[in-house]
């Protein structure tokens, strides 16, 4: 680890407004934060798990239950209401951090998470099952709120978005992986109780593990536990720029406390810069789930189907490849998200997805001629879409939302912004078979191709790049776009308003 000498500093409307030195860290030469964020990042492979296990349990729930089997609306309950209790979950979540910490958050998620898993695995009916999938959904969607806020806090700023980026990882692997065990289990009795059960392990594992766990630093600092924190900074910081970043952090949870003591959800509508902040990180997380990723990652195996591979092997074994690539490519994402940056990763990835839905749209539409071709042409689309996806708008809206909010609004934000994704993610999983059966799965994916072009406007015009900033000089970034030329006196006019 390494501390340079150099500075830098954040152009303002008349000078600079800010002087930071210019670090350099490596995310490998530290074990003690590989170790946090490593544990941390479970939670992550917890949701992708449960994203992809559904898809390929669902194909064989349909041969236990004839009532699901017959009903496209109880095949979709099924899948979404793990959203559903992921949207309470996220709405809670920030709550729970703010209040309890990211250490105690985590270990209510696993808790949740466990007893969801065993009482799927157990489901006699469709209808206990659709509780159990319930609690999973309320677990993973506190630890979606928790574990990017969790890293974040501890990194340092400079590989914040590689460290953040493998929560996401964690997800994208987890999906894999659901692929493996949805195989593993195709010949045993009792299958997709096994698919669904198993998910318990990794929620134990990550319950025991996070008990030796730290809390996050800037969380101590709010609560007043300054010695605590300063000891789990030494472990991630050398000497002088621990000196450095314990300064910073005492600066800014004095100013925090002040802020938050009357911190409600309707305040982050009264600041113009926060608005500015959470329209881009819950604009990120809603396009996320409109440009279709869980249409492909929760029906994977159902696309493939319907472009002509009727065999429910052959079915999870090509999805296994499409979160294979899914995975590949969220580590191409760690390694570009602090180099080319978050805004421009967004947009190359955004350009893709909007080339292979076009592609996807066009097989389907032509799948009638009865040429076997536009059924592996349907393979391409996805294999392409997700070769696309999974580098930038798989990671790049995590990031964002764990790194745009200032710390007093970071949890209720957070929650919130969370609480967008898991919504957006719901209607798709509740609507996707119903208008493709309504208008065509072709029609369905121009639909989604319209929306990500208008995510790409969107990214354009809203988000801006983050990369290497620290909190304080986000903070400064947001006050810029808010107040313009009159940013100086307005960060000057707030820091008297807030004292």
């Amino acid at each position: 680890m390494t501390t340079m000498t150099m500075s830098r500093s954040i152009p303002g409307s008349s000078g600079y407004l800010e002087i930071y030195p210019e670090r350099k860290v490596s995310v490998f030469k530290n074990p003690y934060i590989m170790g946090l964020t490593a544990v941390a990042s479970i939670g992550g492979l917890l949701f992708g798990y449960d994203t992809g296990v559904i898809s390929g349990a669902l194909l064989y729930i349909k041969d236990d239950f004839p009532q699901v089997r017959h009903s496209h609306f109880l095949q979709e309950t099924i899948v979404s209401m793990a959203v559903a209790g992921a949207i309470v979950g996220a709405a809670a979540g920030g709550w729970i951090n703010d209040v309890y910490g990211r250490k105690k958050a985590t270990i209510i998620a696993d808790v949740i998470f466990t007893l969801g898993a065993i009482v799927m695995a157990a489901a006699p009916d469709p209808y206990t099952l659709i509780l159990g999938r319930i609690l999973v959904g309320l677990g993973v969607g506190i630890a979606s709120v928790t574990a990017p806020v969790y890293i974040s806090e501890l990194s340092p700023s400079e590989i914040r978005g590689a460290l953040v980026s493998t929560n996401v990882l964690m997800i994208t692997g987890g999906q894999f992986l659901s692929y493996l065990i949805n195989l593993a289990f195709t010949q045993v009795p009792g299958t997709w109780r096994w698919m669904l059960g198993v998910s318990c392990f990794p929620a134990v594992v990550q319950f025991f593990l996070m008990l030796l766990l730290p809390e996050s630093p800037r969380w101590l600092f709010i609560k007043n536990r300054q010695e605590e924190a300063i000891t789990v900074l030494s472990k991630i910081y050398d000497f002088a720029r621990l000196e450095d970043e314990v300064s910073l952090l005492t600066s800014q949870s004095e100013k925090d406390c002040q802020r938050r003591k009357n911190i409600r959800y309707r305040d982050v509508f009264k600041s113009k810069e926060i608005r500015l902040a959470f329209l881009a990180g819950a604009g990120l997380q809603a396009f996320q789930q409109f440009t279709g990723i869980n249409t492909v990652m929760y029906y994977s195996p159902t696309i493939v189907q319907m472009a002509g591979f009727q065999s429910n092997e052959l079915a999870l074994m090509l999805s296994l490849i499409v979160a294979g690539m899914n995975a590949g490519g969220t580590v191409l994402g760690i390694y570009l998200i602090d180099h080319a940056g978050r805004r421009k990763l967004a947009l190359f990835s955004l350009g893709g997805v909007i080339a292979s839905l076009i592609i996807l749209a066009l097989s389907f539409l032509n799948q009638s001629s009865g040429n076997g071709l536009y059924g592996w042409l349907a393979i391409a689309g996805l294999a392409l879409y997700i070769a696309c996806f999974s580098p930038g708008m798989g990671p790049v809206p995590w990031t964002v939302n764990s790194e745009v909010y200032p710390e007093e609004y970071r949890g209720i934000c957070g929650g919130m912004s969370a609480t967008v994704n898991w919504v957006s993610n719901l209607i798709v999983a509740q609507s996707f078979l119903s208008v493709a059966a309504a208008v065509g799965t072709g029609p369905t994916f121009l639909i989604i191709a319209v929306i990500a072009v208008l995510a790409f406007v969107f990214v354009v015009v809203y988000v801006p790049e983050t990369k290497g900033l620290t909190f304080d000089e986000v903070e400064m970034l947001w006050k810029q776009r808010a107040w313009g030329k009159d940013s100086d006196a307005q960060i000057l006019l707030d820091s008297q308003n807030h004292s």
